[in-house]
């Protein structure tokens, strides 16, 4: 076991695998930008560097500076976190190259993972069912314009190395094919460099459904349920729950067994989460994230697992302590992500924090770095927290999350609380009746900006 893991990320996240190491005897080093030299994630571990001014670039993805930061403390290992360069296949070379161990799959899998077209043309090799679309990018308009022909409008142009809804556009009529074909790969080009671009058939009304899986890297897998991600603005999940209120038992233990099958063969060693759109009894992959997902507390709820001890444990050549068979489904649960921003346009919200109070109770968990006074920076996401309920049964959940938002104190800046208060009264997120493009609808017709 490792005797020293540094945390390669900030916020929640980071605090989060400070907790992991400290009940596992590992000691743990915070890294930080001069930003957050108070950051509750650098007073709780056992040492921290600075490794740079506040912009990302120049601290939390500077990889020399992280590398460095693991010399200097003897570090022997690296937890990626989220985000930064957590799916980052050079940086996992460059850590394997010092003789460092990454918490986390290898570099190929990182790779073939994170372009979204070999990631798909993976997932049909393993097994696993895909959205119908272009085989491999769409080198121009034309050949878009007869793809769109060939699967019938909508369809949906995707960067292939996109991601968070950018370089994303949709094509109703064939009418619309240029101008989303060509600001798709605009856009692209823009945020990831690279303007290739797929195409796939648009489906109407689905549910965002993820698997969660966990491999030993030696052909061993198991799935843990699924978490339903529908509820999304701009392509961003803000609401996430397991198991999932339109799932059966029998669907749910058929594209578990599919995905965990794949992850064995692949060969694919700790978390990864694989991505589905759900429609009509079908499920048709969208991508896998070959890391820890923000939303990872409410299967931990529900199994009765840590997932990070268990990152660390594999990460490190010990066996793999999950067994399908005992992995059983207890209760229901429920994540709401509370970000510092101004409603109704979603506007950020940095500043000082005056008062803060986390709710507490049955089946309460609050994941947050805020502290009285701490003052949150203007320079990253605006993610502060993440509210976690779990209870017997999806109306006890419903229950516990409307009585622990009524505790939540966050005074200082605006937040995005009052949306799930709202939300929660609404009789389609009572009932679990929503797609992905239903917070949308709803945003527009109870939150309009004046």
């Amino acid at each position: 076991m490792f005797d020293k893991i540094l945390i390669a990320n900030r916020g929640e996240i980071a605090l989060r695998v400070v907790r992991a190491c400290r009940e596992m005897g590992i000691r743990s080093v915070a890294v930080h930008s001069t930003a957050d030299s108070d950051a509750m994630h650098v007073r709780m571990a056992d040492e921290s560097v600075c490794i740079g001014p506040p912009p990302g670039s120049h601290s939390y993805l500077s990889m020399p500076a992280i590398i460095s930061a693991c010399e200097i403390t003897g570090a022997q290992a690296i937890h990626p976190g989220y985000g930064f360069l957590s799916e980052n296949a050079n940086f996992v070379q460059m850590v394997e190259d010092h003789q460092l161990t990454f918490i986390g799959p290898s570099a190929e899998h990182i790779r073939i993972m994170g372009d979204k077209i070999t990631a798909k043309e993976t997932a049909k090799k393993l097994g696993i069912p895909v959205v119908p679309g272009s085989e491999g990018g769409v080198p121009d308009l034309d050949a878009a314009r007869k793809i769109g022909e060939e699967f019938g409008y909508p369809v949906i142009v995707k960067a292939t190395a996109g991601g968070g809804g950018r370089g994303m556009k949709l094509a109703r009529t064939a009418a619309e094919m240029e101008n989303a074909f060509r600001t798709a790969r605009s856009e692209a080009k823009a945020a990831f460099g690279n303007d290739e671009v797929y195409i796939e058939k648009y489906l109407g009304k689905p549910r965002h459904i993820e698997i969660q899986v966990f491999g030993d890297g030696k052909g061993r897998a198991v799935h843990l349920g699924e978490r339903d991600c529908s509820l999304q603005r701009r392509h961003q999940k803000v609401f996430e729950e397991a198991p999932g209120p339109a799932i059966s038992a029998e669907e749910r233990a058929r594209i578990g067994g599919i995905c965990a099958k794949a992850v064995g063969d692949l060969g694919y060693s700790g978390a990864g989460t694989i991505e589905f759109l759900y429609e009509n009894g079908e499920f048709f992959f969208i991508e896998m994230n070959t890391r820890l997902q923000v939303e990872h507390p409410v299967t931990e709820a529900i199994f009765g697992v840590d997932l990070v001890r268990e990152q660390i444990r594999v990460a490190a050549g010990l066996p793999m302590d999950l067994h399908q068979e005992d992995l059983k489904i207890n209760g229901h649960a429920i994540e709401v992500r509370l970000n510092a921003e101004k409603l109704p346009k979603f506007s950020p919200s940095p500043g000082r924090i005056s008062q803060y109070h986390a709710p507490g109770g049955l089946g309460v968990r609050m994941d947050s770095a805020l502290y009285d006074g701490y003052r949150i920076p203007p320079y990253y996401d605006s993610l502060i927290g993440k509210l976690i309920v779990h209870g017997r049964d999806r109306p006890e959940a419903l229950a516990r999350l409307h009585r622990a938002l009524g505790e939540l104190i966050i005074d200082g800046i605006d937040t995005t609380v009052p949306l799930f208060d709202a939300l929660l009264a609404d009789p389609a997120i009572q009932a679990g009746d929503y797609d992905i493009h239903w917070l949308e609808h709803w945003l527009e017709e109870n939150l309009s900006a004046p």
